[in-house]
């Protein structure tokens, strides 16, 4: 088997910024992510040992390139500054290599991004229908409705795009087709994975923004993937991709009747029915909804409920043109580090009964929730799973019952009880969550 070239060759040792390059872990034809670790002192106390670099050659290409994959970067990094939630992949910094001694290198734009341990596309591949599958969907779901409550359209969802952490966690990434919300549409490049896009977009109408895309194209290509993920088959006949679509074509028309795999468990099928409903406006109304019933069928926890946001203060700039479909599609990338899928992923601890788990990085320390992250900064006002677990930690392992209702709404009362714990860790008590308060807070007689 010839292994594919890497899309940006970065030899071993090289360094940018704080970060000295390590082995590579991902690569498509425009773009490689390489593991890195930080060999000078951070004044930013949130920034991680070990991180992923991701290499877009934005300075080496043709002119027309070079529009495409500068507007490729500014489209996944626009979201990244905006979006900070505990189901999306974390972004601490871009760079650009300014290194005219390795002109295939310069002008590269670099995405400094949390590091994973590998992707949900490399486990279905070892193990297809995995034991720890429903409780990754419920994070899944969880992430993707993050997503859209924030006002995007992820674009291109799909295994190879879920990444698991170490603690046994999954974050959604890759966001190269993502599209911020117009309305009741988005725009995105004329670009998708076949086997996870819906009917109405496998043949749509291109204009000089892209395609419109409704929020219901990932309600869709969840529901394929929760299909492959608890059967290991897809959802509609055909031995190629091309097979499969034109299956669903036809089941769009009326002239092919979805059958969903006899191996489903009950729980899962008349959720996954209504997320591939053939016609955009029949699918789940939306993911607030599908994520209770898919945390139902997992028996996972609640996840926090989201607060409501304020009225945007910044005007919605217009969308880049469609991209030339080659460009797009070969910016996917393909996880190929090992990975083997955590007991807790199978078994998620429960707020009231949080559980031991192992960090690379930290050791050992307390979940009650399966954020698990030691450096995502939280502070008042915030919301979501991390605040969530925070709360936990905080009345069901330090017994600080002036934290009160675990609702996942990081209030004056969850800023007082953080106030509290501080105090008693021998912290500056300054209310804010950050990478010192985690360590202590994670910290138990059994970790």
């Amino acid at each position: 088997m010839t292994r594919r070239p890497y899309a940006v060759p970065v030899p071993k040792g090289y360094r940018i910024g704080p970060w000295e390059v390590r082995a590579p872990v991902a690569s498509g034809a425009f773009a490689t992510v390489y593991e890195a670790v930080r060999r000078t002192a951070s004044d930013d106390g949130e920034l991680p040992h070990r991180v992923a670099l991701k290499f877009l050659p934005t300075g080496t290409r043709t002119p027309r390139q070079l529009h495409h994959l500068r507007d490729l970067a500014d489209r996944e990094v626009q979201l990244l500054r905006r979006l900070r939630s505990p189901r999306l992949i974390r972004m601490y910094d871009t760079l650009t290599v300014d290194d005219p001694d390795h002109p295939e290198l310069d002008g590269s734009t670099v995405l400094v991004l949390e590091r994973a341990e590998g992707s949900l596309d490399a486990v279905l591949a070892r193990t297809p229908a995995p034991g720890s599958g429903p409780a990754l969907l419920a994070q899944i779901c969880e992430g993707l409705h993050q997503l859209h409550h924030a006002g995007w359209v992820h674009g291109d969802l799909k295994p190879a795009n879920v990444l698991l952490m170490a603690d046994g966690s999954a974050r959604l990434a890759d966001f190269n087709m993502a599209a911020e919300m117009e309305g009741t549409h988005a725009y995105t490049p004329a670009f998708s994975t076949p086997d996870y896009t819906p009917p109405e977009l496998l043949w749509p109408e291109v204009d000089e923004r892209g395609t419109r895309i409704r929020p219901s194209a990932d309600v869709w290509a969840f529901g394929v993937l929760a299909h492959v993920v608890l059967t290991g088959e897809f959802p509609l006949p055909g031995s190629t991709s091309e097979a499969r679509s034109d299956a669903a074509m036809r089941y769009a028309s009326g002239r092919e009747e979805l059958r969903l795999s006899p191996g489903l468990p009950d729980a899962w099928r008349e959720i996954l029915s209504d997320c591939l409903a053939p016609n955009h406006c029949d699918r789940a109304a939306g993911t607030a909804e599908l994520l209770r019933r898919v945390e139902e069928a997992a028996g996972a926890a609640r996840s926090a409920r989201l607060p409501r946001l304020r009225p945007r203060r910044w005007r919605r700039p217009a969308l880049v043109a469609a991209l030339a479909a080659a460009v797009v599609g070969a910016a996917g990338l393909t996880y190929t580090a090992p990975w083997e899928s955590d007991p807790a992923a199978a078994a998620p601890p429960t707020c009231e009964k949080p559980v031991v788990y192992e960090d690379a990085s930290h050791r050992a320390g307390y979940m009650a929730g399966h954020s698990g992250t030691w450096d995502f900064t939280i502070k008042r006002g915030d919301g979501g799973s991390q605040v969530r677990e925070l709360q936990c930690l905080l009345r069901h392992l330090h017994g600080i019952e002036e934290v009160g209702e675990v609702d996942g709404d990081f209030g004056p009362m969850t800023h007082g009880a953080v106030v509290i714990f501080q105090k008693r860790a021998g912290l500056d008590a300054d209310g804010m969550v950050g990478p010192a308060t985690w360590r202590a807070l994670r910290k138990g007689e059994a970790a």
